[in-house]
């Protein structure tokens, strides 16, 4: 039966393929998301930018505070999802 199975579900092989990569890509997504890392790295973008002069304050207080938002955002994702 193992055999006829494997013979049988041979043409969907490069479809269970794509599915776990779209997978795995899902999960380097969502790692990255939630890294604190990158929220910091954006954050300091945003002060870069705002001693460059290509943003003003007010602007700079706006994306941070997206910023900030979607990292409680995500923790709190991450806290329901354990649960």
């Amino acid at each position: 039966m193992g055999l006829l199975s494997f013979i049988v579900t041979l043409p969907l092989a490069p479809v269970r393929g794509v599915i776990s990569l779209a997978e795995l890509i899902q999960q380097q997504v969502e790692d990255e998301l939630h890294d604190p890392a990158s929220a910091r790295r954006a954050l300091e973008e945003l002060e870069e930018a705002r001693a460059a002069g290509e943003i003003t304050a007010e602007e700079e207080q706006q994306a941070q505070q997206v910023i900030l938002d979607d990292m409680a955002a995500t923790r709190q994702t991450i806290t329901q999802e354990e649960e």
